[in-house]
This record gives structure tokens, sequence and C-alpha cells, in this order.
């Protein structure tokens, strides 16, 4: 990895990372005055889709392949299989376009950023979606909590680690951001100026600058596999007629 250009990009480093360090559990809501309402179950969802909703949590620095395997993803599990998978690719990009268009990139931002994404990502895992939520989603106590917002559901979650080193990244620099940042244009960008805290256990790690698009998609079908999300079918038996048929003869 290139070193930082100057001591104080390091300090302003570290205090990117202190400032992120406490990441609170998932907070209690702020009214007394609402009440959940129950609909149709969790497992009545899955069924009508015929799989359990999962969400693959997709990391990387800015330029690692995040959308390009994430896109290649939901293409090989709506269209390459005997029946196509229920998916939702939430883009970190796109994302910003809407729901956290009033977002930017400050540790708050961040922060904010992956907790609308992690209680939209249990959302569609509930009704049954594959999630695909691609996100730089540098610090790992923000991660963390979208770990846990599916666990405390008991809702599946994969974290993907897609992985290639800053160098190669940097002369990918499809978007110019790179370039920008090192003129000194973009303050606070990860991997040059603010930190990106590498997954220490990612479920799924695919190095993008060893493998190519399709034996990406690869390794995390293969996993995606092992985390058994088909649901086992029974065939549904006739209903007793109110009048037993007869056979005729030919």
């Amino acid at each position: 990895m290139a070193p930082l250009a100057s001591v104080g990009r390091l300090a302003l480093a570290a205090a990117l990372a202190c400032a992120v360090i406490e990441q609170p559990a998932v907070e209690a809501v702020k009214s007394d005055n609402i009440k959940y309402h129950e609909g149709l179950s969790r497992e009545d969802k899955w069924k009508a889709v015929g799989h359990k909703g999962i969400t693959l949590w997709m990391t990387g620095l800015s330029g690692s392949g995040k959308s390009t395997v994430s896109v290649a993803l939901e293409q090989a599990l709506v269209t390459n299989q005997p029946r196509p998978y229920f998916v939702y690719r939430l883009d970190g990009d796109n994302l910003r376009f809407g729901l956290n268009r009033d977002l930017g990139f400050s540790p708050e931002d961040r922060k904010e950023n992956v907790r609308r994404v992690a209680e939209v990502s249990k959302l569609f895992a509930e009704a049954g979606a594959i999630v695909i939520a691609g996100l730089i989603s540098p610090y790992a106590a923000d991660r963390a909590y979208a770990r846990e917002v599916h666990a405390n559901s008991s809702l599946p979650f994969l974290e993907v680690f897609i992985d290639a080193p800053l160098e190669v990244v940097e002369s990918r620099d499809v978007k110019g951001l790179y370039k920008k940042a090192r003129a000194g244009q973009i303050k606070g960008f990860t991997g040059i100026d603010a930190p990106y805290e590498k997954p220490e256990n990612p479920e799924v790690h695919v190095r993008t600058d060893q493998n190519t698009v399709t034996q990406g998609v690869n390794i995390i079908l293969e996993q995606l596999d092992k985390a058994g999300i088909h649901l086992p079918r029974t065939f549904r038996p006739l209903d007793e007629p109110t009048e037993e048929p007869q056979c005729k003869s030919a």
C-alpha cells in the first residue's frame, strides 16, 4: 500500500478512526406511541419466493470492483439459474441520489449511511430477497452494526470483502477520484487520507486483482450455497372433492 503523503494526513486518518471506534448498539426507538403491526409471517414470504432472504454486504475500497461484481452476481442469480431468484441490489452511489442524498462522507454521515442501508437490507431480506449491498463502509464498527441489525432479527448475513491493493485500485481510478484526492481536491478520501479498516474474518474474500469478475461471482455463489438459503419443497396434495369423480371407460 502506498504511504500517506504527510504526517498531517496520518494525524487526520487517526482522528477519523478514533471518531468511530465507539459504535453504539442498535438504539431503542424514541417514541412510545407506536406499535409494531404483524402481517404475513416471514416463513410464508420465504415459501412464496422459494428461498430464504439474506444480505450480502459487499465492502471494499473505491475501485475494488464492488459494483462490477455486484451487477454480475445479480445477473447470475436472476438470469443464469433454472429459475430466477428474488434479488435486490443496493448500490452505495445509487442510494446517494435518493435515500441518502442528504449525507456526505464525514465519519458521522458514513455511519448513518450504513445504518440506513442496514435497515433497508433487513426489510428486503425479511421479504425473502437476496440483498446485494455494495458500500465502501470503511469502519469495522459500522459493518458490525449492520451485522447486528440482521442478527437481532435472526436473518442471514455474509460480509463479502471485495479486495484489491491500493496501488491497483488507484491505477484503475475509473471515476478519477484518487487523482483528485492525491491533488488535495477531495479531503477525507478512503485509502488516501481516511482509513479503511479491512475485514478480519469475512465470510467471503474476493481478490479482484487475482480473479476475473466471473471467478469472483462463482466464489460468492459457492458460499451462498453453503449459507443454506434453499427451502425444501413438497408437493401440495389435492383437496378431497365434495363428490368423488368416477373413472370412465374409454
